[in-house]
């Protein structure tokens, strides 16, 4: 997965770019995703999972059920942390350490809501409204 910014001009662009991602992804893979409300992390979410051989119909946010799973070419685990209270101690309870070690594509929105918690080999990417339409959409690599 690349790192970088990325600016995107409509949601079909952020679809894109999520498309182009999972296209490319070929090992268990974790994505924090943050960004305001409306900013696309689902449409993001559903390229992704597009490019992962998934009906993209199919992914929606999981904001009441927490945690989605979908089988594509690989398996893609979709969570919605919004719901849960802030810091680590809830989105464990949610079963989270378990996932975690899943031969999977974690995607993890609202990945804010984990604090200091660090998902060493993950990507953390954070989209930015700019306007009605244009949002920047920065991916950076979690090393540790």
């Amino acid at each position: 997965m690349r790192s970088g910014i990325f600016l995107t001009h409509s949601a079909e662009e952020t679809f894109e770019l999520g498309y182009d991602i999972g296209e490319n992804l070929t090992e268990r893979t974790v994505i924090l995703l943050d960004g305001e409300l409306g900013a696309g992390k689902t449409v993001f979410t559903k390229g992704l999972a597009a490019g992962l051989d998934i009906d993209p119909a199919d992914v929606t946010s999981p904001t009441f059920t927490l945690v989605n799973e979908h089988v594509g070419r690989l398996l893609l685990i979709h969570l919605d942390l919004y719901r849960l209270p802030d810091g680590i101690n809830a989105a464990l309870s949610i079963g989270l350490d378990e996932i975690l070690l899943q031969p999977a594509i974690v995607v993890i929105e609202w990945g804010e809501k984990l604090g200091n918690y660090v998902i060493a080999q993950s990507y953390h990417v954070k989209i930015t409204c700019l306007n009605q339409n244009d949002r920047q959409i920065e991916i950076k690599q979690q090393k540790e």
